[in-house]
């Protein structure tokens, strides 16, 4: 499966962004997702996951109750919705596809798409 992360863009803190991740080349409820980011000079870090039909989610604590994932299986897209954004959210966002469900173990995923940017001024 490929995926295209897109949405990012540059926001003051306080506002909201969505992202949304697009695949294409197989089945794509077949693939738990799971968004990722990675500020610079620091490790990638989990985000959210979401399970194959939407049924479970799975939240890092720094985001619970300001970003929701979600999926549209018909349209072939997950997304990140994101509220309340802070400087600290400022990172590469990634989104990572996988047949297992891996939550937040970010070797686990086969598939990874290219990143958008989210900068969150203060």
């Amino acid at each position: 499966v490929q995926l295209q992360a897109s949405g990012g863009g540059l926001v003051q803190a306080g506002g909201s962004l969505r992202l949304s991740c697009a695949a294409s080349g197989r089945t794509f409820s077949r693939y738990n997702m799971g968004w990722f980011r990675q500020a610079p000079g620091k490790e990638r870090e989990f985000v959210a996951a979401i399970s194959r039909f939407g049924a479970t989610t799975y939240y890092v604590d720094s985001v619970k109750g300001r970003f929701t994932i979600s999926r549209d299986n018909a349209k072939n897209t997950a997304y990140l919705q994101m509220y309340s954004l802070k400087p600290e959210d400022t990172a590469v966002y990634y989104c990572a596809a996988d047949t297992d469900w891996n939550a937040d173990y970010y070797r686990g995923y086969d598939y990874w798409g290219q990143g958008t940017q989210v900068t969150v001024s203060s």
